[in-house]
């Protein structure tokens, strides 16, 4: 959440998607009836610390990590929330004060608190009783998310029951040595995580398809998904068919060990210091957020063959999609939207992955880093990540050696990726161009080059000369 995006926020106010909530001692109970009723309704963002006009009150800022560690409790807890919730609120500041944002991902079961449950009208919570108005929202959910879809023969025998203590571990390192699934029982750990529910239309109780992907065993897998595979394969010399491939047909908990495994064997893991201090894999974290992003946001019911795919020149993952909209994703307009919420908070909550959203941002960072080049993101009926690769590419390099064909006396401890290198070039030779025209020679979007135009003009590459509308941008190096 930017400065600027909640200015604009506080000057829309309160809508069916934001609440402003004053917030003193403690986090009090309106807070959570909001959380729920942005689950079961379109989502939105929650502001502790700012009023009902917009007036920013703030939170006090020593008191804001045991906030948000008791809001995060609450939340985990089964006797509060069913299914339980896992959020990660963001401490910021605005106007010299601190605040604290949340923002609700739309859920993919109908979410109660304290065993009530509430939906969002226009700026308020409201309680629901009625049980063909509760019935109404289970139809919703049902027609959104087909991860819901309950399976009443499907039996705890049925599950890899064996997978759990790891799940357990995972979800106790991950929540820093503390998570309640470590004392509940199986049964209640998959309930608590909103795998074992009830069809409100049918009235039938039972696992549902996100159980089944996440634990079934793989004969059942293969009976509720038919279609359902993972196809990694490596197209470096044998392009017509492929040098190395793997099927994977089990559940989400092992296959994302087995795809991570498939590519850490045929990806360079290349030496990259964060910030200087560091060592980071850049490799892990890309094949990392693609693998989550193809298991936990796919559309299970569609016949789509999913793919890993390693090429000479780059890497994709795709699989089908149920898409909110079409076109290119960049870090400037992605909108997290769930398209599995309970195989995404399961996967949150064991450490996979992390709050929506942040899987674009990073592969966008670290990509540049990998191989000099951004990475696409497709969002269509299939979904498609793109990741450039290069092998001969090293960052650290560019920082130690000046970058070839980029100005001799650009500074050694500038770094410049290929396509900043062809704008400079392009402004030594004299050209002059807007950055839609830049953006449309390079095949990418204009808020990339309009990234790179800022960038080289923080370091004092290039300068802005006359009006944005009139003016022209000039080397200075």
């Amino acid at each position: 959440m930017t400065t600027q995006r909640l200015d604009v926020i506080r000057k829309i106010g309160e809508t069916v998607s934001v609440e402003f909530k004053r917030c003193g001692g403690q986090i009090e109970r309106d807070v959570y009836e909001t959380v729920c009723s942005f689950s079961n309704r379109f989502g939105g963002d929650i502001f502790l610390g700012i009023l009902d006009d917009g007036t920013v009150s703030g939170v006090s800022p020593k008191a804001a990590p045991q906030l948000v560690k008791n809001f995060i409790g609450v939340l985990a807890n089964p006797d509060c929330f069913s299914p339980t919730l896992c959020l990660e609120p963001e401490i910021m500041e605005c106007e010299g004060k601190t605040i604290i944002h949340i923002y609700v991902p739309i859920s993919g079961d109908v979410v109660s608190y304290k065993k009530e449950i509430y939906n969002r009208a226009n700026d308020s919570d409201i309680k629901v009783k009625s049980t063909s108005d509760i019935a109404q929202m289970y139809i919703r959910k049902q027609e959104i998310f087909t991860e819901r879809k309950v399976y009443p023969y499907v039996k705890l025998e049925d599950l890899r029951l064996d997978l759990l203590p790891t799940v357990r571990i995972l979800a106790k390192n991950n929540s820093a040595g503390n998570h309640l699934w470590e004392k509940l029982t199986d049964e209640d750990l998959l309930r608590s995580a909103g795998l074992f529910t009830e069809d409100r239309v049918t009235g039938q109780k039972g696992f549902n398809l996100a159980a089944v992907m996440l634990l079934g065993k793989d004969e059942v897998i293969k009976e509720v998904a038919p279609m359902y595979q993972t196809d990694a394969l490596v197209k470096k010399i044998n392009t017509d068919r492929y040098d190395d491939r793997l099927v994977v047909e089990t559940n989400l908990i092992e296959s994302y060990d087995l795809l991570f495994d498939f590519a850490a064997k045929h990806l360079l893991d290349k030496f990259y210091l964060e910030e200087g201090k560091l060592r980071i894999s850049l490799r892990n974290i890309i094949v990392r957020e693609m693998i989550v992003n193809t298991l936990m946001h796919r559309e299970y019911s569609s016949g789509f063959q999913a793919k890993f795919v390693i090429e000479k020149k780059k890497m994709f993952v795709e699989n089908a999609n149920r898409a909110k909209k079409d076109g290119l994703i960049t870090p400037e307009n992605v909108e997290p939207y769930p398209k599995n919420p309970l195989i995404a908070n399961f996967f949150r909550n064991i450490g996979y992955s992390d709050k929506l959203g942040s899987g674009v941002r990073k592969i966008f960072n670290y990509s540049i880093k990998y191989s000099g080049m951004d990475p696409v993101f497709e969002e269509n009926d299939v979904f498609r990540i793109t990741v450039p690769l290069n092998d001969e590419f090293s960052w650290d390099a560019q920082r130690e050696n000046v970058p070839v064909n980029v100005p001799v006396n650009v500074p050694v401890n500038v770094p410049v990726n290929e396509r900043q290198k062809q704008i400079l070039e392009s402004l030594k030779r004299g050209d002059s161009f807007t950055a839609a025209q830049f953006a449309a020679k390079l095949n990418v979007t204009d808020k990339t080059i309009k990234r790179d135009l800022q960038y080289l003009t923080e370091n004092k590459l290039i300068k802005r000369i006359g009006s944005d509308k009139s003016g022209k941008w000039e080397i200075l190096r």
